[in-house]
């Protein structure tokens, strides 16, 4: 049962569909491994909770990949 976890900020659930699906295609085929044993988490950090250069992200410009939902 391979899992592939992913750090995150917050995601849409389209955003994370496609990771899930994206992720788990190329996993499969790397592992030659059927897709149903494959798992995918998502740990979602609010942006006051990541820091990058020593500045955290809730104080930053958001970056364009984070959409709230």
């Amino acid at each position: 049962m391979p899992v592939i976890t992913l750090d995150v900020a917050p995601l849409g659930k389209e955003q994370k569909a496609k990771l899930s699906k994206e992720m788990t295609d190329l996993a499969a085929e790397v592992l030659n491994m059927p897709k149903h044993t494959i798992y995918v988490f998502f740990r979602e950090y609010e942006l006051d909770s990541i820091g990058v250069g020593g500045e955290l992200l809730s104080k930053k410009n958001k970056p364009e990949t984070v959409e709230q939902s």
